[in-house]
C-alpha cells in the first residue's frame, strides 16, 4: 500500500469527518441561538433572513480559494488532512506556507508525493496544528480581557509627541509588517535560485513562481482600485479567491511556455 492510499484512508476520513461534523454542529447551534436572540431584541426577522442571505452568497466565492488549498494540499498529504485543517481553525496561507517549511525540514525537499514519507507526514501534520493551536489556548486564559480591550476606546495619548502605545492601532501595521516579511522571504528565496554565482540570471523554472506572484499582486491591486475608486466594498470578500484564480490560471500558462 503506497503512502497517498494510507493518507486517503477510511480511517482518516473518519477521524477527520468527525471533529468537522462538531465544528458544524457548534456552528449550527450558534446560528439559531443568534437567530433567537435577534428575534427577543425586536430585530425584524425578515431583516435577519436576507442578511443570512446575502453572508452566505458573498461566502461562496471566497470559500473556493479554501477549496483550491485543499486540492493543491491533497496531492502531497491526501484528502482528510487539509480538509480537516482548512475547515476548522486553519488558514490558506498559513497551513501552505508551514505545510512546505516543515517538508523541507523533514528533509523531503518539499511536498510531494513522491517523496512523502509516515515520518515526514507526521512531522508537517505535528507542526500545522501545534503552530496553530495557540491562539485557542490563548484565548481561554485572556479572552474576555482582549475582548473587553477591543471594545474599549482607543488609548489616548498624553501629548502629540508622547503617549502610551495604543495596542489596537498597532495591531493591523504589525500584522500587515508580517506578511510582508513573508511575501520578501519568499521572492528573495526564488530570485536567490535563479542567480548565479556571477550575478547574471540563469532562467529555468525559478522565474515562474516570481511571474505568478506579480501576476497575483496586479490582480489583487485591481481589486483593490475597483474597492476603492468604484466604492465597491463588497469586492473584499472575493479579492483573495479572485486574485488566486487568477495566479493560478498565470501559473499554467506560464508553465507552458516555460
Amino acid at each position: 500500500m503506497d503512502i497517498l492510499t494510507k493518507l486517503n484512508s477510511p480511517f482518516l476520513y473518519l477521524i477527520c469527518g468527525s471533529i468537522i461534523l462538531f465544528a458544524a454542529v457548534i456552528c449550527v447551534i450558534f446560528a439559531v441561538r443568534a437567530f433567537k436572540t435577534g428575534k427577543e431584541m425586536g430585530i425584524d426577522p425578515g431583516k435577519m433572513k436576507r442578511v443570512i442571505t446575502a453572508s452566505a452568497t458573498f461566502a461562496v466565492l471566497p470559500s473556493v480559494g479554501i477549496l483550491l488549498g485543499v486540492i493543491a494540499l491533497s496531492g502531497s498529504l491526501g484528502t482528510p488532512w487539509p480538509w480537516l485543517r482548512l475547515s476548522v481553525i486553519g488558514a490558506l496561507h498559513y497551513e501552505t506556507q508551514v505545510a512546505e517549511a516543515a517538508a523541507e525540514a523533514a528533509g523531503i525537499g518539499g511536498l510531494s508525493i513522491s517523496n512523502m514519507t509516515a515520518e515526514a507526514f507526521s512531522t508537517i501534520a505535528l507542526l500545522m496544528s501545534f503552530c496553530i493551536m495557540w491562539g485557542m489556548v490563548l484565548v481561554t486564559f485572556n479572552g474576555k480581557a482582549y475582548s473587553s480591550r477591543l471594545m474599549a476606546p482607543k488609548t489616548q495619548t498624553k501629548s502629540d509627541k508622547k503617549g502610551k502605545l495604543d495596542l489596537m492601532a498597532f495591531g493591523d501595521p504589525a500584522m500587515t509588517a508580517m506578511f510582508i516579511g513573508l511575501v520578501s522571504a519568499y521572492i528573495a528565496s526564488y530570485i536567490g535560485t535563479i542567480v548565479s554565482g556571477n550575478g547574471l540570471f540563469t532562467f529555468t523554472g525559478s522565474w515562474i513562481p516570481l511571474a505568478v506572484s506579480a501576476v497575483a499582486a496586479l490582480a489583487m491591486a485591481g481589486f483593490t482600485w475597483i474597492r476603492e475608486h468604484r466604492k465597491a466594498e463588497w469586492i473584499d470578500s472575493f479579492s483573495i479567491a479572485g486574485s488566486m484564480l487568477i495566479a493560478m490560471a498565470a501559473a499554467v500558462l506560464f508553465g507552458r511556455l516555460g
